[in-house]
């Protein structure tokens, strides 16, 4: 008979793996998604740029959104109820996703609106996932379980990389359909299977202020974040949007507000005082700079080996996106190699140390990262992503594990949502930071380097034009797998390029796989080292605060306190045990 702290491990891990694989899966599979065999849109054309953003940032957007509000209703309604919702859900919008019958801006807009119904169905499942763990398991096997899952979390994000590229060779809509049959199973086995071993208190009432406080703070701050990214008049970004500047005030305002309205709510669905325990703030304050340094790196890296890398190492710009996810393999390994181990170690020795190494690991790798060339050796760089992914793995587990050991076993589902949280939100801003830093350093660097390439083909004439082009429009082109030139090419008039009297020889040289990669490099190199830069800053911060949360911490109520050796904490309280807790039995930890 299969212990029930293993069904639930394999469950949960099920539903998150899902759900991290779907964040990132349409990263490599967007020029299948969005090109002429998908629903054909074109990334030259004005205004298209804002179906990009939301196809990447929307669902992190959704999920940061809502993941407060299902920690609350965990905690009265039950961690498994809302996690079985969960699967359902997202389903759901897998299956229309699939079905997305619209082309071109029409197409666009449904895959954006299907994405947000899949994001709504992830909020459910990282929601509980955490908590229903720390339910099922016994405190001196916490780490290694909750590290199990983190593996899931956040390698998960890794391995959608590699499966969108290899699904949408085939058929775009096959990366949506992938979820559909292990939604299926995973809404059933988790209906059949789970139990609902949560501590509930009845009394508990919806905080309706803090939820609209905080749902049309982050709704508007990340909004005003999301359209500062697109060009406003005859700038290249909206920060000078008024509507823009309006909502990063209004969202800020109502943010900052937020944690006085959560003090005077008796029932506050954020509870700041879960902040005095120092394990939990520390380790909290510490996810969340962790995931804003690394949360875009995926990104940076991506457009680095589409962009540049690949193509002058004479791969084919429709190949780039699938060889992207081949050559980001060595993160995951670096994941999966460290993710359980570092769980396994915080169990018995604490997460402070290795928590605190993990992070030092990726600012370290932050660092080598900026004395790369565009036109690097593979092997030195492949083994500087491992240690970025190895460094991830050794803090992810042990952190999130010390963060749960350190509440009651009643605030455990609101807890496992303000973790979330704090990392999807971080996540979703670390995107809207890095795509800043790359749109202004293109637009600042780009067209000098535009004219020296040109001058150097020839084809000086066609500067004027370039100049116009967007710096969006150049991202969106390399992210997409278009030979950007042929594009550029083909819609200028014909009657304009004419009258340049550009020669056989010049036009093939600005068509071949080198010549936009090598003038695009050096504003993309600009922008690289500043984002590394600061990763490597906030990684810095990050491991800091890990070595101030404290010694090894378990909550009295319901875990050991500073137990070294991690006894079950239900034997010294055999009223919770006996289901003397609000009538309900909890686990037996087996």
């Amino acid at each position: 008979m299969v212990k029930y702290k293993w069904v639930a491990l394999s469950n949960t891990t099920l539903g998150v793996l899902m759900a991290s694989i779907n964040g990132t899966i349409i990263l490599i599979s967007l020029p299948a998604i969005l090109g002429p065999k998908g629903i054909d849109v074109n990334p030259f054309a004005p205004g298209t740029f804002i179906y990009l953003i939301w196809l990447i940032m929307g669902y992190n957007i959704i999920t940061a959104v809502i993941l407060l509000t299902i920690g609350r209703f965990s905690d009265i309604y039950g961690r498994t109820r809302l996690f079985n919702w969960g699967f359902v859900i997202f389903t759901v919008g897998s299956i229309l996703l699939f079905l997305t019958p619209g082309k071109g801006n029409t197409g666009a807009i449904e895959l954006i609106v299907f994405r947000l119904v899949q994001g709504l169905g992830a909020a459910f499942l990282f929601a509980n996932s955490t908590a229903i763990l720390t339910d099922a398991f016994p405190v001196k096997e916490r780490g290694k379980a909750l590290g199990l899952n983190q593996v899931a979390a956040l390698g998960g994000s890794f391995i959608g990389l590699i499966l969108g590229g290899i699904l949408s060779v085939f058929d775009w809509r096959y990366v949506f359909l992938v979820s559909v049959p292990v939604g299926i199973f995973g809404s059933i086995w988790s209906l059949l299977k789970l139990k609902d071993n949560s501590i509930r208190d009845m009394t508990q009432r919806i905080d309706y202020l803090g939820n609209i406080v905080f749902g049309s703070g982050l709704t508007i701050f990340l909004l005003a974040l999301t359209y500062g990214l697109l060009p406003y008049g005859t700038s290249v970004m909206g920060w000078g949007n008024p509507w823009v500047i309006a909502g990063m005030i209004s969202g800020s305002i109502l943010l900052i507000a937020f944690p006085f309205v959560e003090i005077k709510v008796s029932q506050p669905m954020f509870k700041m005082s879960l902040f005095r325990i120092r394990a939990f703030a520390f380790g909290n304050f510490a996810s969340f700079l962790g995931a804003l340094g690394r949360g875009g790196l995926m990104f940076m890296l991506i457009i680095l080996l589409q962009g540049v890398w690949l193509p002058l190492h004479n791969f084919s710009y429709s190949s780039t996106p699938f060889w992207a996810g081949i050559y980001m393999i060595p993160m995951t390994l670096g994941f999966l190699t460290m993710g359980p181990i570092g769980g396994a170690l915080s169990d018995r020795y604490g997460a402070r140390g290795i928590a605190t190494i993990g992070m030092t690991i990726v600012a370290a790798a932050f660092v080598i990262l900026t004395f790369f060339s565009y036109n690097f050796t593979y092997l030195p760089f492949g083994a500087t992503i491992y240690m970025l992914g190895f460094g991830s793995g050794m803090f992810a587990a042990p952190n999130t594990a010390a963060i749960m050991n350190s509440v009651s076993a009643e605030n455990r589902g609101i807890s496992s949502g303000m973790v979330a949280t704090v990392r999807n939100v971080a996540q979703t801003a670390s995107m809207g930071i890095f795509f800043t830093i790359v749109i202004l350093a293109l637009s600042t660097n780009l067209p000098h380097y535009f004219n020296i390439a040109l001058t150097s083909a020839n084809a000086s004439g066609l500067a004027t034009y370039l100049d116009k082009i967007p710096p969006t429009s150049a991202i969106f082109s390399a992210f997409l797998g278009y030979n950007p030139m042929q594009t550029i090419l083909s819609q200028i008039p014909s009657s304009y390029l004419s009258s340049l009297n550009l020669s056989s020889t010049t036009i093939a040289t600005l068509e071949s796989n080198t010549w936009f990669p090598l003038a695009l490099a050096p504003a993309v190199m600009h922008s690289l080292r500043d984002s590394f830069y600061i990763g490597a800053i906030l990684s810095v911060v990050a491991a800091i605060l890990s070595l101030l949360r404290g010694k090894k911490y378990y909550h009295p109520g319901g875990q050991i306190h500073n137990d070294p050796n991690g006894e079950d904490a239900n034997k010294l309280r055999p009223e919770i045990n006996k289901g003397e807790m609000k009538g309900k039995e909890v686990s037996k930890n087996e």
